[in-house]
């Protein structure tokens, strides 16, 4: 399932995406996928979520395929087709979600993503109804965004209780 979605995301940019433009989104590019990094990186012992990999070798696999072309991909046909007008922002606010809530609701169906420690579905969809005014956000106004980001990462650390352990000086 996760091949197919990056098939479909690769597609999806070479149809849809301004992908000749790519060097303007490429900042927001890097902020979706450092995001997916870091939460890796502070959960490696304490997956809220885990992507389970279908035919790949492993996770780590999986959730390389996600960051480096998923989500920038998705980053690059989110802003490079974000609308004006009130409607057709809302509405593509509303697309979106409803697209990862979907695809995720079907991967826990399919066993492609376990859930942990209190995280839901339900969280997921809470999240991404920030993540997406928040990429919007960091094409627009980068400092403003990294500053909100932290109180937020803050948040999820101490709501499930993620045990991130500073390193100890090795001698």
């Amino acid at each position: 399932m996760h091949v197919v979605i990056t098939l479909f995301v690769i597609f999806s940019v070479w149809r849809w995406g301004d992908w000749r433009n790519w060097k303007k989104y490429h900042t927001v590019m890097l902020y979706f996928a450092i995001g997916n990094l870091t939460y890796n990186f502070l959960t490696a012992s304490y997956f809220l979520w885990r992507l389970d990999s279908d035919f790949l070798s492993n996770h780590t696999l999986t959730e390389m395929l996600y960051t480096f072309i998923v989500f920038p991909g998705c980053a690059l046909l989110f802003v490079g087709n974000y609308p004006t007008g009130k409607v057709k922002v809302l509405r593509h606010y509303v697309w979106w979600i409803t697209i990862f809530v979907a695809i995720e609701w079907i991967m826990s169906l399919t066993s492609h993503i376990d859930y942990q420690y209190g995280w839901s579905l339900a969280w997921s969809a809470g999240f991404d109804i920030f993540m997406f005014p928040m990429l919007w956000l960091f094409y627009k106004r980068p400092l403003i965004a990294y500053i909100i980001s932290v109180p937020i990462a803050f948040f999820f650390i101490w709501y499930f209780d993620v045990p991130v352990h500073l390193p100890v000086e090795q001698r």
